[in-house]
């Protein structure tokens, strides 16, 4: 059964594919764009891609991956637990207890509804999706956290690997592949490396540029749990 729907859907497609072609023989000055992209504007419509797709290519995709109704459960992401996003940054050397203005510690304490706490005298569970206001929170944290971690990377244990302490960044404000993997709990790609970089020597200054490179990475390590 579920594989007929498929196919009516499919055909579905085909026939309304079908049916703006006919419009367009008979005389339809608006035809379709045909590949390529499109830039919108505030009177017009937003970019997007012109490719069409495939009928058949659909019902293929369908028959692996499930219908939207199930992907958007099954691979939807939710975001990191208040908790949890203190026991990563106590992990990298941050000081969560901190009560200093705007510190990373006073962020991360004040942020517990921004960052969708539990309300359980009001039989409220955490929240575990994503919000505005949650990501904006934790990234104000990473950033604030940045110097810290900075600074405590290189005396962690679990970044001293045979006995030479990983760096975040060497004498010439160069991100280090150690570094990365110890800050992101993941071996540290290319890509890692790149986007780091790019970080430090795009910013305004080299201090503000490695904030923004710690914050870049571990907000790209832990959006999503």
């Amino acid at each position: 059964m579920k594989n007929l729907n498929y196919i009516l859907l499919a055909s579905s497609l085909a026939l309304a594919g079908a049916c703006v072609q006919n419009e367009l023989e008979d005389g339809s000055t608006n035809p379709p764009p045909s590949g390529g992209t499109s830039s919108g504007d505030e009177e017009n419509t937003f970019d997007h891609m012109n490719d069409g797709i495939s009928p058949w290519e659909l019902v293929d995709r369908l028959s692996k991956e499930g219908p939207p109704r199930y992907t958007s459960h099954m691979h939807s992401c939710s975001k990191i637990r208040y908790q949890t996003l203190g026991n990563v940054l106590r992990a990298v050397g941050v000081n969560t207890a901190n009560t200093t203005a705007l510190s990373a510690g006073r962020l991360y304490t004040d942020g517990f509804s921004a960052l969708g706490g539990a309300n359980f005298d009001n039989r409220i569970r955490e929240n575990i999706g994503i919000t505005t206001s949650g990501a904006s929170r934790e990234f104000d944290i990473f950033a604030a956290a940045a110097p810290e971690v900075i600074t405590a990377i290189p005396t962690l244990a679990r970044c001293n690997v045979g006995g030479t302490p990983a760096v975040l960044f060497d004498a010439g404000n160069v991100c280090q592949a150690s570094g990365i993997t110890c800050l992101i709990g993941s071996p540290a790609t290319q890509a890692h490396i790149d986007i780091c970089n790019a970080s430090v020597t795009g910013a305004s200054t080299v201090d503000i540029g490695k904030r923004l490179a710690v914050a870049v990475l571990l907000a790209a390590a832990h959006t999503c749990e």
